[in-house]
């Protein structure tokens, strides 16, 4: 067994085996999650960088200032830990300095906004290809939990994407999220006019579920697994080279699935036990 700990020093702070996760505490850290953003996004995948990024070696947009990042450091090297996983978060007080969540770029969110809770977007979620694994995501889902409890997180949405600009060629995946996995109305965001694909692209009697479910990403997945919705209206993004889904989750599956094993130990950490 490895012992997982909570730190009470820190929003987020586990250790399970090599890993570690937290929030950036430096521009250097941030920089190295713009650097992983890069080799993964657009090196890996279809995103296209301006010249500055490829210059640099990193992905990066303005509204990086204003988020937290959430890291995964592999630890083996003690001396020089390497940044393997990220997840940009920002609540809505950052988006209120920023000026507006990112996701408003491609979906109305008029109904997320008027929730009276805590909102948090998530985005720009990777992990390197050595370590994308089961285990990295679990991790990674154990610090967004402990983020949520931190800040007393309710919804949680952003944008998740399907590989590809080809809407037709992803007709299955799209329609059984619309027929399977549409939010409720009062919390479902809609895509912006000018940029609004149909999801239901296939009639609903045409859609294999079981088929349909291995043909989504494993984002997705994780999403769906906690009770996830998605919103109405699909979004091509060029500059990604993805077709963007906006996911919506409320929090309480989440804090109840990484959270029902802690418990708070003498000095008030919360401490849960892991498999190695």
């Amino acid at each position: 067994m490895v012992m997982a700990e909570q730190s009470n020093a820190r929003p987020v702070d586990i250790k399970a085996g090599n890993l570690r996760i937290r929030l950036a505490e430096t521009p250097a850290e941030i920089r190295e999650s713009q650097r992983l953003r890069f080799q993964v996004f657009c090196e890996e995948m279809a995103a296209k960088p301006t010249g500055d990024m490829v210059e640099a070696g990193i992905e990066y947009d303005s509204f990086d200032d204003y988020c937290d990042h959430l890291l995964v450091f592999d630890e083996t090297d003690s001396r020089a830990p390497a940044v393997v996983g990220t997840y940009r978060l920002m609540r809505r007080e950052a988006a209120r300095r920023r000026g507006q969540f990112y996701t408003i770029d491609e979906y109305d969110i008029s109904g997320l906004m008027s929730y009276q809770g805590e909102i948090l977007e998530l985005g720009r979620s990777c992990v390197a290809a050595a370590l994308r694994n089961g285990a990295t995501m679990q991790l990674l889902w154990r610090g967004i939990a402990a983020y949520v409890f931190h800040y007393n997180i309710d919804i949680m949405f952003g944008c998740a994407s399907l590989p590809g600009t080809d809407v037709d060629t992803l007709a299955h995946p799209l329609s059984y999220l619309h027929y399977h996995h549409l939010a409720p109305p009062a919390l479902r965001p809609r895509a912006v006019a000018e940029r609004y694909v149909a999801m239901d692209r296939l009639a609903a009697d045409m859609i294999d579920p079981k088929k349909a479910w291995q043909e989504l990403p494993p984002l997705f997945k994780g999403y769906l697994r906690l009770g996830g919705f998605v919103g109405d209206g699909a979004v091509v993004d060029r500059e990604f080279g993805t077709t963007d889904v906006c996911i919506v989750v409320k929090t309480d599956r989440v804090t109840e699935k990484y959270y029902r094993h802690y418990s708070r130990d003498e000095a008030g950490r919360l401490v849960h036990e892991t498999s190695s």
